[in-house]
């Protein structure tokens, strides 16, 4: 793979965007100020020379990143809506409106797992660029922040042991066909009406013959598995291609409800932990767990994310400040002189233990931290419109690197989207403040 390409060429026939576009226009604005280069050169150093079509150019895959979070659009509707908007279409680096897409569907999902957690940081640095650029938040608003957590949830089904067998049997009888592996007896049928049996007689509070058909489809499972590996003992090609799948089943089979340690709770995500909040309307929720950090203060272009990071296997909070705060300093090249939490960083491992105020907390309290511990709560919108607005609530990228990956691109795009608006509120005040100038009488 080569360097990425700019294959952007200027149309005799056709008129540039920029004679048909609102120049003003927010998105237009934004793009000014965003330093591409920066991000081209981060982006590129995931290529390397060698033989096969160049990849996209950086800006296009940058900007598409940025308006899929901006505007809570899936893969599919990104390109949809690329194609139709020539505002989209200039904030990614055309010349001249494109009727039809310069890229496939498929091409977001390479590049995510191409560039990484540590690539794609580059895009919510950048955002704080321009925000401190643009005056939007000030170094100060940078050394008091807000460190919370919540729970990013992957895009599964709601597990129980039922549907998991079931779905374990329909998965080892597929790839067996696939695999021309005859087995003695695929039980598909069957299983299927014991799901569905073990969910009637649960709502009926019908539990023995609940567990009779659970027993049941444990039993099933055991003999596909089994059966399986009889015929593909002695052929390495079909072990490893079994392998996983046999190990999470043969885990499924064995689990219980109320063992200790980590359990599957989807075939097709097992690194999907179960995470309880404390929360009445949603005891439990499963996903991974994501720490979130704000400015304590109240900066003039919003509340900004200044950092987001995905921690896997349900670290307790207060061990997870000082990896977090070490990466924020290294993110945004200022230290840190107050971090506020909530009670669950109590017993917290950040090395100075004077720059952490937790939330009911009254020695070495003054004035001006009373007034930053009141705005710890701050943090609690942010998530929701992280969830709500910014695809945080539901992860349809596929294993830890994907739950790394949407945390900070949701960051970077609530961020941009701040920015957006940040502009548009100042260009709205040029403009007023020119109006007055211009409708005052001017003495001769």
């Amino acid at each position: 793979m080569s360097q990425p390409r700019d294959d952007r060429q200027d149309d005799l026939f056709c008129p540039s965007l920029e004679k048909i576009i609102n120049l003003r226009h927010p998105l237009v604005r934004l793009a000014a100020e965003i330093d591409w280069d920066f991000l081209a050169g981060r982006f590129s150093s995931v290529c390397r020379l060698g033989p096969g079509q160049p990849p996209l150019p950086t800006r296009l895959v940058a900007g598409l990143f940025i308006l899929k979070h901006m505007h809570n659009l899936s893969d599919e509707a990104l390109c949809d809506r690329w194609v139709e908007n020539p505002y989209f279409q200039y904030f990614c680096g055309e010349v001249v409106f494109r009727h039809d897409l310069p890229f496939d569907r498929s091409s977001l999902t390479r590049w995510r797992q191409r560039l990484g957690e540590e690539q794609i940081a580059a895009l919510l640095q950048e955002s704080l660029s321009v925000a401190h650029r643009t005056g939007a938040i000030e170094t100060k608003d940078l050394e008091r922040v807000v460190v919370d957590t919540t729970v990013q949830e992957k895009a599964i089904a709601h597990p129980s042991d039922a549907r998991l067998m079931h779905r374990a049997i329909e998965k080892l009888v597929g790839l067996a066909k696939r695999e021309s592996v005859e087995l003695r007896q695929s039980y598909l049928r069957v299983a299927r009406r014991a799901a569905i049996m073990v969910g009637r007689y649960t709502h009926a509070h019908q539990f023995k013959r609940a567990r009779r058909e659970l027993k049941f489809l444990r039993t099933r499972l055991g003999r596909i598995i089994r059966d399986i590996r009889r015929k593909i003992e002695g052929d390495p090609a079909l072990e490893d291609r079994f392998g996983p799948l046999l190990d999470l089943a043969h885990r499924v089979r064995h689990q219980e409800q109320r063992q200790r340690g980590p359990k599957v709770y989807s075939l097709h995500a097992p690194e999907v932990e179960c995470i309880g909040k404390g929360k009445a309307r949603a005891p439990y929720e499963f996903g991974c767990k994501v720490s979130i950090a704000t400015p304590a203060t109240a900066p003039k272009g919003g509340q900004f994310v200044l950092h987001a990071k995905a921690l896997h296997g349900n670290p307790y909070d207060g061990h997870t400040l000082g990896p977090v705060i070490a990466d924020l300093e290294k993110l945004t090249g200022v230290a840190a002189r107050r971090i506020h939490g909530d009670k669950g960083y109590r017993g917290h491992n950040y090395p100075d233990r004077f720059k952490v105020w937790i939330s009911g907390q009254v020695r070495r309290v003054t004035k001006a931290i009373r007034r930053e511990m009141r705005r710890r709560a701050a943090v609690e919108p942010v998530i929701g419109h992280l969830k709500d607005d910014h695809r945080m609530r539901r992860n349809h990228l596929k294993g830890r690197d994907g739950d790394r990956t949407n945390a900070v691109l949701a960051a970077a795009g609530y961020n941009f989207s701040l920015l957006r608006r940040w502009l548009t509120e100042l260009l709205c005040g040029l403009l007023w403040i020119l109006c007055r100038h211009l409708s005052q009488p001017h003495l001769a």
